[in-house]
């Protein structure tokens, strides 16, 4: 009896054991799988989807540093590098604003030239053409547009798309855009564009931030008739997996030199306005839209000496001493932050001119400006957004792909 019940223990023992090993086992597989099902998916590395659609066919890619498929080991390779890989015919490149390698500053003329990497040519779409001449599109079958954007309106990615998009329009040109995640995608704020103020930095009568991917966005173009006599591109979107408009997403790659980090990407539209005034926010440091100041703010504790740097090579009080305020430490935003626009023109003396000629470009409105002189508080001017806010919420829900 005693050898018969150490038996079954024994057995007992060994069926437990395996048993927690078969659960433990089945519990990590299902984490793992978990973890892949929730991991978010860009549309670039959905090559099965996309690649048919590019065999036997003239390519021109709109690309620029972002333009990558992700490995499982978290390194990755260039769209570009990748096509010519699947014998994809590649003709040409364009590149926006920062240039195809994303080094330019902002703002800075980007030249067409020769790609070293490829020997493929490479046209800017930030030169003297914003727009690019038809006659590049002679040898095009199919344009690919895959670019990282921030969902800024004065971010010029948008506009680089959108004017691509009307190129493709009047040539007869299919237009693939392999969606990207929108770091600011989580709300809708800001002041919206209007039809007076409309230039590159903004072309379409949208707010500040406006909460969709470009695959979104370009629905949104079409349907709301914003490129040229109303005509349509004709797009295929490659969409993103397991991803939706509160999803966080760390972006791997700068979307541009001055946007290095996630701080400075969530604080760059609240910070970005910065750009039309006198005061430096950040650049010509390793913090730039993370930080604001001025020689001839107070002195305290907080102070930063700008100097030329990868991105910027003429930062503002190049090499004087800034005393400001740090933002490396603020929680995340979900609004446009108008205060500290409002507290530095309060901190800016009466004789130095505080706003500079494309403030209301950046802006898209000359309200902000006559509010902030006229003495209106961050709550009154955020306020004052809220119905333009509302009626945009209305017209871009008919483009959503991700709730």
């Amino acid at each position: 009896m005693v050898h018969f019940r150490f038996k079954n223990t024994y057995f007992f023992s060994v069926i437990l054991m395996l048993s927690v090993f078969i659960f433990y086992g089945y519990a990590c597989d299902s984490n793992v799988e978990k973890i892949t099902q929730n991991k978010i998916v860009v549309g670039a590395n959905q090559t099965s989807e996309y690649l048919p659609l590019l065999k036997g066919k003239n390519v021109a890619v709109v690309a620029n540093q972002t333009s990558v498929i992700f490995k499982d080991d978290d390194s990755y390779v260039h769209l570009v590098d990748s096509l010519i890989s699947q014998k994809i015919n590649i003709v040409k490149v364009f590149a926006p604003e920062h240039g195809f390698r994303g080094k330019a500053d902002a703002g800075e003329h980007v030249a067409d030239g020769i790609d070293t990497k490829t020997n493929l040519p490479v046209f800017s779409l930030f030169g003297k053409n914003r727009k690019p001449k038809l006659e590049l599109l002679n040898d095009v079958d199919i344009v690919v547009f895959d670019i990282q954007d921030v969902g800024v309106r004065f971010y010029t990615y948008i506009s680089t798309m959108s004017n691509m998009m009307e190129a493709c329009a009047e040539k007869g040109i299919k237009m693939l855009i392999l969606d990207r995640p929108n770091p600011n995608g989580h709300y809708i704020d800001g002041p919206t564009l209007e039809p007076e103020h409309t230039s590159f930095v903004g072309m379409h009568p949208i707010p500040l931030v406006y909460g969709m991917t470009i695959g979104e966005y370009a629905k949104m173009v079409n349907g709301e008739g914003w490129l040229k006599d109303g005509i349509q591109c004709d797009i295929t979107i490659i969409t993103l997996k397991n991803y939706n408009h509160q999803s966080e997403y760390n972006l791997p790659i700068r979307p541009s030199p001055n946007l290095p980090n996630d701080k400075s990407i969530n604080l760059y539209p609240s910070l970005g306005f910065f750009e039309g005034t006198i005061i430096n926010a950040g650049r010509g440091t390793e913090f730039q839209f993370q930080r604001y100041g001025a020689p001839f703010f107070s002195e305290d504790d907080f102070n930063y000496t700008p100097k030329p740097n990868f991105g910027s090579k003429y930062p503002k009080f190049d090499g004087e001493k800034c005393y400001g305020v740090d933002l490396t430490s603020t929680e995340k935003l979900s609004k446009v932050d108008i205060s500290f626009l409002v507290d530095a023109f309060n901190k800016t003396p009466k004789d130095k001119e505080f706003f500079g000629k494309t403030f209301t470009v950046h802006a898209g409105t000359l309200k902000l400006q006559e509010q902030i002189e006229a003495g209106m508080t961050p709550d009154e001017i955020s306020d004052s957004w809220k119905t333009d806010v509302e009626k945009f919420k209305l017209a871009r829900a008919k483009y959503l792909i991700y709730k």
